[in-house]
């Protein structure tokens, strides 16, 4: 299908949800207990939810048990939580390095190596021009699968264009002293690009495969939104790509004239936070507008639904135009939150630190200031926690250091790194 037919389709598709389409999804086959109305939707008869807010949507339900509300699940393990560093300028994502030392970003654009010890380095030379402004900024930090060998990393963040900005990802090689990038190049460049108010995304992960998997966002007024569902742009996708920036022959839209090849998934909103599981499983977490950030499994060319399906509203308090919770043919999240979350940054504990996570999904959020941490099942939600709530700060990003302790960074100014390990006795 020409591009021009798709676009038009697209923007068919909105207008004619208002009246097409009542078709909800199966439910799943669910473990979980049976929804409880008195907890709110989604909550379980067994047990109290630990969100116990009232939903910003009003009158909408999930698809299947457990898809929301999920269990209170109090951690038995106890751990202690000590500042490591200090005077971090909105730092927004860690990478461990070999050794226990970690990478960490600077939302201004400083990328720097914080010590095990908490010492911070000077910023590392060679980052190429950022663009800082609003959502905007140096994003995420990835080593290369065999950084051992190549000591290649990988970055996301806002470059600066002829046209406004937008979303890219480049390489380089870490220099032996550590204090600067070599032979860095730009692999990815996320099309069309704008004037700053965009959602950017972006995550980074490597799969089992060795390709690199990218999240990239929208700029979610109405006349954008269509481009998370359409083909021939990159906004509201995950994207897949070898670390060189070329096309694996086998994405699901590689060698289709109407579409871009990079292309994994479609139909997302502003993933800022994206985690491979122990069984090599790729999980998502979007932000939602008012109410409906959701927790997806992503597989192979499937479309996960906005802004054709929601389970938030307008941050106005109004219906989002054109949206239903469910629609057949476009996949479900395997659990949502409303009120939100603010989800950034995600982390699958698999670590020996604390046996009794194993498994366990942690999450950041901003707009609740905590870390969230979600329990599964039979690959579903039994159990949802809230850890760090205390402390008051907006957490970006959570990662599993080399000694199994979580380490986190907030949000703000002067931002903190953050060890969690467990309390000695």
């Amino acid at each position: 299908m020409p591009i021009s037919n798709l676009a038009r389709l697209a923007t068919l598709l909105l207008a004619a949800l208002a009246i097409e389409g009542r078709a909800q999804p199966t439910a799943p086959s669910d473990s979980a207990p049976r929804a409880n109305a008195p907890g709110g939707p989604g909550s379980h008869a067994a047990c109290a939810p630990v969100e116990t807010r009232t939903p910003n949507a009003e009158g909408q339900q999930p698809a299947f048990a457990g898809q929301t509300r999920a269990c209170a699940a109090p951690t038995s393990t106890g751990y202690e939580v000590s500042v490591i560093a200090k005077g971090l300028a909105y730092p927004w994502a860690l990478e461990p390095l070999p050794g226990g030392d970690f990478l960490v970003t600077e939302k201004p654009g400083r990328l720097r190596i914080v010590s095990a010890a908490g010492q911070v380095g000077e910023p590392i030379a060679g980052v190429p021009a950022v663009d800082a402004r609003g959502q905007g900024g140096l994003l995420d930090v990835a080593l290369s699968p065999t950084f051992a060998s190549d000591r290649t990393i990988f970055w996301s963040y806002t470059e600066p264009r002829d046209s406004g900005n937008g979303t890219s990802v480049a390489r380089g090689v870490l220099s032996n002293d550590r204090r600067r990038l070599d032979q860095v190049s730009v692999i990815f460049r996320v099309l069309p690009t704008f004037d700053g108010t965009m959602h950017y995304g972006s995550r980074l992960a490597f799969g089992t495969d060795g390709m690199l998997y990218v999240t990239t966002g929208e700029r979610s007024d109405m006349r954008m939104r269509p481009y998370a569902q359409r083909l021939d742009s990159h906004l509201g996708k995950t994207i897949r790509i070898a670390p060189d920036g070329s096309v694996p022959t086998d994405n699901p839209f590689a060698g289709r004239a109407d579409a871009r090849p990079e292309i994994w998934t479609v139909g997302q909103r502003n993933v800022q936070a994206l985690a491979f599981d122990s069984q090599g499983r790729l999980w998502s977490v979007d932000h939602g507008a008012r109410g409906g950030d959701e927790l997806n499994l992503l597989e192979r060319g499937k479309n996960y639904g906005w802004p054709l399906t929601s389970y938030g509203q307008e941050y106005s308090g109004r219906p989002i135009q054109g949206a239903t919770t469910a629609r057949q043919g476009l996949e479900q999240p395997v659990y949502y939150w409303d009120p939100v979350i603010a989800p950034s940054g995600a982390q699958w504990y698999s670590g020996s630190a604390f046996p009794a996570w194993e498994g366990s999904l942690f999450i950041g959020s901003l707009k609740d200031r905590r870390l969230v941490r979600l329990s599964f099942q039979g690959g579903r939600v039994i159990g949802e926690e809230h850890l760090l709530a205390d402390r008051g700060q907006r957490i970006r990003d959570v990662r599993q250091g080399t000694d199994g302790a979580l380490y986190v960074v907030t949000d703000q100014a002067d931002g903190e790194f953050l060890k969690i390990a467990p309390r000695r006795r």
